[in-house]
Formats: structure tokens, C-alpha cells, sequence
């Protein structure tokens, strides 16, 4: 089960040409610099623009095909589209917003259905109140409540998160990480906010000037060296098992194959796995196993690249399969006389937790 979408189009003399496929569950972020043309594959996906060549299939369904003149109006494709304002009906209350697109859907979601959504985001102390009395992110999770109940297949998230202040951020985010765990449907998430595509996405397409430049795991796509002028992104995505919780001091053993990190992290559960957010400059590198500092988190890696970064060096590292980032100056490297293929250890300073 798979999003196939393909797209040339002519926007003045901006030129459109993306291709890519992406899995039918989790989210899928288009990622790139403002500009790169994120905006306007979502309005193709959801029927707002039509390419002059191209197809979008959605698993089994074709919605656009333009090779065989197909193109369904945006009404049938069963497609959602949050957008940055969320354009709720100001004269309406929030139960009639979240309905709006329910009344008109083919396939009605029954009471159950209904009360669970409102039940998922939080919503049940709004019902009766006039949307232009809530919080920006109050207002995008009505917004996303009503897309949801339209009965959509597919929804498409167009920077929904931009405008509002880091409060309202942290205020909304949650809730889409609910819909996204909790059964709902696929996301093609637009952002060029790293923060949110790290802590949101299974599945990342890079974008840059109309075209595609990379598309695959976050895991694997965010760190990529080549990649950071693009992205401008310069830590890594990795994910590890709660080995155990200290409510004595308040740590959480993390495993990454054999070794351990440490890092406060609230509420986790033995087993559980959690994504993390570590950034190069968080990165110290030592030739031996470090016991006599402060840190407490040590990783045993290997280095896969070196790459120029200014008056720094970037250092691209595997760990058990995964890739972890470390900035360093151009001095210590030749200090330590580091090359391509070396083991040694990834010393952790910051650790940020993003699922």
C-alpha cells in the first residue's frame, strides 16, 4: 500500500518536476528551504492545481491521471487539507465546523466515531463556542477534527503550524501525534521546520527548487551529509529501547545495541521505543572509552564520512546501523588523526526527545 504521485508542472518559469512514492500510513514530510515548491505538490495532490502531466494514486484508487484524462475535482478524492489559517466558518460554533464536511460525506462516521474524535482532541469543552474565541491552535484542531470526519483517505498538511507562537506549537503538535498513533489516516506533513519533521515523520521527501532530492526514513535521510545545504540540518534521528526508569533521579536507561544512554525523560515505559533528536555540536569524540567524566551517555562508532562545514568539519558516524553527526574543528581531527572507517566513541552531551 503506497502514495504514488508524480508531477510536472509550469507555475510562470518555475518548473514543478517531483516523483515519488511514499507509504500509505504515518506521515510522509515534504521538507525543504521556502520556495522549493512544497506548497504546490500539495495543491496538485488535492486536486487545487492541475499538472500538465502526472498521475497521484492513492493504493488501489487513481485520482489523477493525466496521460488518460483522468483528473477528479477535489470534492471526490476524498483528500483533506489543513492550511496555515485553518479557514473555519467564523459564523459557525465549533460543533458545526467540526460537522460541516461529516453532513456532506458519503460514508458518515456514527455518534461513536464522533465523540471518540472530539474525545481525541480534546475538544468536548468547545462545542457550543464561536471559533474566532480560540487559540490559533485551538482553532487547527477543530480544523483537523473537521477534515477528519469528511471521511478522508489522505490528509495534507500545509505548514498548519506556521503563524503560531512555540506555545501553540507545543499546544497542537501532540494532538497530531494522537491522530497519527491512534488509527488515523496517512499525513503528507509540509514543513521546512526540522523540530517538527524529526518529532512527526516515518517518512522524509527533501525538496529544492521544484525537484525532488532525496526521499526515504527520517532516520536516514535527515543526517545525510550531502544533503545539508538543502536541509540545513546538522543533527541526527535515532531511536532506542527504555531499558529501565530511575524515579530516584529521574533518568531513563536508553539501548542502542549494547551501549547505553541516559536521559531525562518522563512517563516512559520499559520496552518502549523513543526517537531522539541529537544535534552535532552535542557531539564530543574521544579514541578510547571515556570513565572518568561527567557524561553519561557513550556510544561506540564507527565513522562512515568526513565533509568540510566552514572552519569545522562534519563527521557522519554508524551506530548499530543508525547515523549520528558530530562537528568538530578542522584541528582536532588532525589531532586525532581521524579517517573514514575508524572506530571510536560519541560522547552525548544533549539528548532531545521527539517521540
Amino acid at each position: 500500500m503506497t502514495l504514488d504521485i508524480r508531477i510536472h508542472h509550469l507555475l510562470g518559469t518555475f518548473e514543478l518536476d517531483v516523483a515519488f512514492k511514499a507509504p500509505a500510513i504515518g506521515v510522509t514530510a515534504l521538507f525543504g528551504p521556502s520556495g522549493a515548491g512544497k506548497s504546490s505538490v500539495i495543491a496538485c495532490i488535492a486536486g487545487l492545481i492541475h499538472p500538465r502531466d502526472g498521475h497521484v494514486r492513492l493504493s488501489d484508487e487513481t485520482v489523477l491521471d493525466r496521460s488518460k484524462g483522468l483528473c477528479l475535482p477535489p470534492h471526490k478524492r476524498r483528500i483533506g487539507v489543513l492550511f496555515q489559517d485553518g479557514r473555519l466558518f467564523p459564523h459557525m460554533t465549533v460543533k458545526d465546523n467540526l460537522l460541516y464536511g461529516w453532513k456532506r460525506t458519503g460514508k458518515r462516521a456514527d455518534r461513536h466515531e464522533i465523540a471518540r474524535l472530539i474525545a481525541l482532541l480534546g475538544l468536548e469543552d468547545f462545542m457550543t463556542r464561536r471559533t474566532h474565541d480560540l487559540s490559533g491552535g485551538e482553532q487547527q484542531r477543530v480544523a483537523l477534527g473537521r477534515a477528519l470526519l469528511a471521511d478522508v483517505r489522505l490528509l495534507l498538511l500545509d505548514e498548519p503550524l506556521t503563524g503560531l507562537d512555540d506555545a501553540r506549537r507545543q499546544e497542537i503538535l501532540p494532538w497530531l501525534e494522537r491522530v497519527r498513533d491512534e488509527g488515523g489516516p496517512p499525513f503528507i506533513y509540509v514543513s521546512h521546520r526540522v523540530e517538527d519533521v524529526a518529532r512527526l515523520a516515518d517518512h522524509v521527501v527533501v525538496m529544492n527548487k521544484g525537484r525532488i532530492e532525496i526521499a526515504g526514513s527520517a532516520a536516514d535521510v535527515l543526517p545525510r551529509l550531502d544533503l545539508m545545504p538543502v536541509t540545513g540540518v546538522a543533527e541526527a534521528v535515532l531511536e532506542a529501547t527504555v531499558q529501565s526508569c530511575d524515579e530516584k533521579d529521574g533518568l531513563v536507561e536508553l539501548a542502542i545495541g549494547k551501549d547505553r544512554l541516559f536521559a531525562a525523560i518522563p512517563n516512559r515505559k520499559q520496552g518502549e521505543t523513543v526517537r531522539m533528536r541529537i544535534g552535532a555540536d552535542d557531539v564530543t569524540l574521544s579514541l578510547s572509552r571515556p570513565d572518568d567524566i561527567s557524561a553519561n551517555s557513550i556510544l561506540a562508532v564507527q565513522i562512515s564520512a568526513i565533509k568540510p562545514d566552514g572552519a569545522h568539519i562534519l563527521i557522519s558516524l554508524e551506530c548499530e546501523g543508525q547515523i549520528l553527526l558530530a562537528r568538530i574543528t578542522d584541528r582536532s581531527r588532525h589531532r586525532l588523526s581521524l579517517v573514514e572507517g575508524m572506530h571510536l566513541y560519541a560522547i552525548i552531551k544533549t539528548i532531545k526527545l521527539v517521540h
